[in-house]
């Protein structure tokens, strides 16, 4: 199948939203490969607390392939760049394989930084450009950019704070040739999985239930035995937090499940708010509404990519 203009689809959307089950189905229909973008999922045995789903993998008896999950031990700790570099590794080969990806997740942070076209070296920032490039409309910032002569994503330029950002890096770069910043310009179909709040907090709360019917708290506890230490759990947050505070007796059972869904809804806005930052910045979400059926969602999902 030809796929216009775009390079990959990407699938977003809150916690507990159905973003695998729709980013699998795409990928069934294109036999696409899967991208996670998970900053917890690429811990093995960490498979119910980080909502693996990947019984989502198989579509109608077939693996859908994935990458980007289970590349660690749990207890380890991982970042942006470690996942750019990462990403770059599997998108590089996916591509020499003329094969489509479908890059799926939550973590707008990284996310945000596959779809930014370069790579987050640690560019300083530099306060006396900024100061000048401030008095500058667009356009002559976009006029500077150029003469600066490397090629550019759009988004940099849909504003000033990301053209002064864009510049910014680029006259660090003159004066360090040894960075190598080149990363994938992907022009991506970026989906959005919206529901209302109050679909949102229901979903949560029931998903919640279900992973702990489903074992979630054995396996914090075979973590535990495993030799990951409470500190090292506590570190990921959420449900590795909670869950080990409540099995090292810090925390009653009640206070674990009830504390866990607050947190879960809490994480959950820090999702969207991330998303509606990353849309003022340029980028554009197509929402699609998360009450449709799977087929229905898949079907727009292909229609859009058109």
């Amino acid at each position: 199948m030809d796929h216009s203009k775009y390079d990959m689809i990407t699938v977003l959307g809150a916690t507990a939203t159905g973003k695998t089950s729709l980013a699998t189905n795409v990928a069934a229909k294109l036999n696409a490969e899967v991208i996670s973008a998970d900053s917890r999922q690429v811990y093995r045995g960490m498979d119910i607390g980080t909502g693996k789903d990947l019984e989502d993998f198989t579509v109608n008896g077939q693996p859908v392939p994935y990458h980007l999950i289970d590349i660690l031990d749990a207890g380890e700790q991982y970042n942006v760049f470690e996942y750019q570099k990462d990403f770059q590794k599997v998108y590089e080969d996916i591509q020499k394989r003329n094969v489509f990806p479908v890059l799926c997740g939550g973590s707008g942070m990284y996310i945000e930084a596959v779809l930014k076209g370069y790579k987050l070296a640690q560019v300083p920032v530099n306060e006396p450009l900024r100061d000048e490039l401030s008095n500058m409309t667009l356009e002559q910032l976009i006029y500077r950019l150029n003469e600066l002569k490397r090629v550019h994503n759009n988004s940099d330029i849909q504003n000033k704070k990301r053209a002064i950002r864009a510049i910014e890096i680029e006259e660090y770069m003159v004066d360090h040739p040894e960075l190598d910043l080149s990363f994938p310009e992907i022009n991506s179909l970026v989906v959005g999985i919206d529901f209302t709040r109050e679909e949102r907090r229901a979903r949560i709360t029931q998903r919640l239930h279900q992973r702990l019917e489903e074992g979630m708290v054995e396996e914090v506890q075979g973590l535990l035995d495993n030799g990951v230490t409470p500190e090292g759990l506590i570190y990921y947050g959420l449900e590795y937090k909670f869950i080990t505070e409540y099995i090292t007796g810090k925390i009653t059972k009640e206070r674990m499940v009830e504390g866990l869904n607050v947190a879960i809804h809490q994480f959950a806005k820090r999702q969207m708010t991330w998303y509606r930052k990353m849309e003022k910045n340029g980028f554009q979400i197509h929402w699609i509404n998360g009450e449709l059926s799977l087929e229905d969602k898949t079907a727009k999902v292909l229609q859009m990519l058109k």
